[in-house]
């Protein structure tokens, strides 16, 4: 049984070799859609009775078809491990953003900047609790639906199906889970009120997934031929080998 020493030396090991292994533009997309997706849900877009959207359903969608093809290729630990990375470069950069916009300045009238920039601890909270839940489950998801196509395991039917499902679930979960803690949990106490109910919370999430599921459909032919050209050109072989040594 290995020590926690261990574990994390062969986990930094993981993430070293897989960092060199998957193309750089995946990674940077997905880096940026989780750092945007964060600043976005910010705003509410819209709030009726029965719905409201926030920001973040503009480039979440992003997000998790970054995550599909990086399943498909690696594995969803891979995925997994990346997704751990995205939060933590966004913890980062939301931790700059608060120290800039808490350093006055006398050169103008920033109170707009600092507002977006300074952030919300609890949307921040919301947002990465939410995703890191919504990641686990997507690429878990990802993973057994596509083991199930036999057959054709590499088709067009056996990517369709695990995407399409794995992303719907997965985004009405984070859409669901974030907008119950900062819109339910937090919102009425900090925001003089304001909040969302449990029903526009649970409208929020599904509308949001099928608009997201909807953007996965448009954009998926993109992921399927990127997969298959990995694979046609053995991209990630060091990760792919390393991991295979790695099975007990």
């Amino acid at each position: 049984m290995k020590t926690i020493a261990q574990w994390i030396r062969h986990e930094r090991e993981n993430m070293r070799i897989l960092l060199r292994s998957i193309p750089a533009t995946v990674v940077t997309l997905f880096v940026v859609s989780v750092i945007s997706m964060n600043l976005l849900a910010n705003k509410t877009l819209l709030q009726l009775p029965w719905i409201a959207l926030d920001g973040g359903i503009l480039i979440s969608w992003l997000s998790f078809m970054c995550m599909d093809i990086i399943t498909k290729h690696f594995g969803p630990k891979a995925s997994n491990r990346i997704s751990i990375l995205a939060v933590g470069i966004n913890l980062l950069t939301c931790l700059i953003f608060c120290v800039a916009a808490a350093i006055p300045s006398g050169a103008g009238d920033y109170t707009a900047f600092d507002g977006i920039f300074g952030g919300t601890w609890f949307i921040l909270l919301g947002s990465t609790v939410a995703f890191i839940a919504s990641a686990i489950i997507n690429n878990t998801l990802n993973w057994m639906i596509g083991r199930s196509f036999k057959k054709n395991p590499d088709g067009k039917l056996a990517y369709a199906m695990r995407t399409y499902v794995s992303t719907f679930i997965g985004q009405f979960l984070d859409n669901f889970i974030f907008s119950v803690i900062v819109f339910v949990v937090f919102a009425p106490i900090f925001w003089d009120g304001f909040c969302w109910t449990v029903l526009q919370c649970a409208m929020c999430a599904l509308t949001g997934a099928v608009a997201e599921l909807i953007m996965e459909i448009l954009f998926s032919p993109i992921g399927y031929r990127m997969t298959k050209k990995w694979k046609q050109q053995n991209v990630g072989r060091e990760y792919l080998e390393h991991k295979e040594r790695s099975r007990p």
